[in-house]
């Protein structure tokens, strides 16, 4: 798998450097037949749907911008998130000028998509990665916003903008503010906080028993981390801070994500019981490795509920297009990247993807359409909505069950499954290791395998008579 995911990987993108240039080489592209035979009968779920959309924003109602000063829908309280995450102590004074707060009174702030509706309606978070901090992230998911509100679901676009830049291992703190946002909702769901005696915009609308979280980038592994948050009493890694948040969440969808930036004790987050998306592109010059893999790997299912998790890899995509204010280049403004940019396809077509596969997840986990996991398990099921392109996908539910994962033990003779034992002969290499990431020396994604040779000489000639093996 890996070296499938390598093979069409940055490589075509990193042409110019220093200086120097070379000739645009694309791998053959097989979609047109690879892409022509769609099978799902369900509606298109990048559609628009039948609602029509409304718009709002919440905030602390004192920030500098006026969407989430002045005209802010609703108010909400500052939070503290300082214990999460630490502003460099040169940076500090320029930072509170800008934003106007510091990390200890940190804002709330959102951009609303809500279907004009009774409800309930299913909620869902997205909250941006790590980008210049003074050129805001959270505008740039309007396009799912509007198509998902349409649909039926309310989407918030999480404002992190103030962690942003020159911050490390923060994504602690962009998990935790999350479902301090999803603690808002709550009270926003039950009529509190609200300006009107209403009861507020989304009084009685909001469905907190079907919730999920997306992210991008180190946002990307904010919504996993999240979701572990969710399960837990006490922060890993300081007990003084409790937790207590134990939320519905369903579904998380990771775009493009980071994954160990935060290791909570020191281990990769585990995660489990939840519905899992990976998307990343080829060209991705940001997150070169589509490293989420190894949270992909990481998810466990446990009892009867039906889950299921999926990655899709798409060529020719990068790590910015998926948010229109990011732009193409995934070279923040220090970076010594060049990317040849005729690599890359067109921003309209990738975001277009981003509509299917995003729209689709949350119609199969949160709305019961289990009509549209054919998608994940197959993306060719879905040709005809797909832009023309070459895609890799992998997939897993929870009725899953591993025969030999080659992980449990180091007895090479032994399966993960019950009773099941491994025999092999006139074999030149057998051995049992974890699986690489091309280009990233010792890391690797998480899981092993099985890794054998044969030589054709030790093994013994059928005889001269003996019929042709049929193949």
């Amino acid at each position: 798998m890996a070296m499938t995911l390598r093979s069409i990987g940055t490589a075509a993108a990193l042409l110019s450097l220093a200086g120097c240039t070379a000739t645009l080489k694309l791998a053959k592209d097989d979609s047109e037949p690879v892409l022509a035979h769609q099978t799902i009968s369900a509606p298109n779920p990048a559609d628009r749907g039948s609602f029509a959309v409304k718009y709002l924003t919440y905030g602390s109602g004192t920030d500098k911008r006026p969407e989430y000063g002045k005209d802010v829908a609703i108010k909400t309280k500052t939070v503290d998130v300082s214990p999460f995450a630490t502003i460099p102590k040169a940076q500090q004074k320029h930072r509170k000028a800008f934003f106007g707060f510091d990390l200890k009174k940190a804002p709330l702030n959102a951009r609303v998509w809500y279907p004009d509706g009774p409800g309930p309606f299913p909620l869902v978070l997205i909250v941006h990665g790590n980008h210049d901090a003074e050129k805001f992230s959270d505008p740039g998911y309007a396009y799912l916003g509007e198509l998902l509100a349409s649909r039926g679901f309310i989407m918030a676009s999480v404002d992190e903008n103030f962690i942003n830049g020159g911050i490390s291992e923060e994504n602690d703190g962009r998990a935790w503010l999350l479902l301090k946002h999803l603690e808002a909702w709550k009270q926003f769901s039950e009529g509190k906080d609200a300006k009107d005696a209403t009861g507020g915009p989304f009084a009685g609308k909001v469905d907190m028993t079907r919730i999920a979280l997306m992210g991008h980038s180190r946002g990307g592994e904010a919504a996993a981390v999240a979701a572990s948050f969710n399960t837990l009493t006490y922060y890993p890694d300081d007990f003084k801070q409790k937790f207590n948040f134990n939320f519905a969440i369903k579904s998380v969808v990771a775009i493009a994500p980071v994954d160990g930036q935060y290791k909570p004790t020191g281990q990769f987050t585990p995660l489990e019981n939840v519905n899992y998306l990976l998307i990343h592109g080829s060209h991705d010059g940001d997150v070169s490795t589509a490293v989420g893999l190894r949270q992909y790997e990481r998810l466990r299912f446990t009892g009867e509920e039906p889950r299921f998790k999926a990655m899709l890899f798409m060529y020719r995509a990068n790590h910015g297009q998926w948010n229109t204010t990011w732009g193409n280049k995934d070279n923040g403004p220090r970076s010594g990247r060049n990317l040849d940019l005729r690599a890359l396809i067109d921003p309209e077509a990738q975001r277009r993807f981003a509509k299917v596969v995003i729209s689709g997840f949350l119609e199969a986990t949160l709305n019961g359409k289990r009509e549209y996991v054919e998608m994940f398990r197959d993306h060719r099921t879905a040709g005809a909505w797909l832009p023309k392109t070459m895609y890799t996908t992998k997939f897993q539910e929870n009725g899953y069950r591993e025969l030999a994962g080659f992980s449990e033990d180091v007895d090479l003779t032994t399966g993960s499954g019950v009773g099941v034992t491994l025999t092999a002969g006139h074999l030149s290499t057998w051995q049992e290791k974890a699986v690489p990431f091309r280009g990233r020396g010792s890391d690797t994604q998480n899981h092993n395998a099985a890794y054998v040779g044969w030589n054709n000489e030790m093994a013994p000639k059928p005889p001269a008579d003996a019929p042709a093996a049929a193949v």
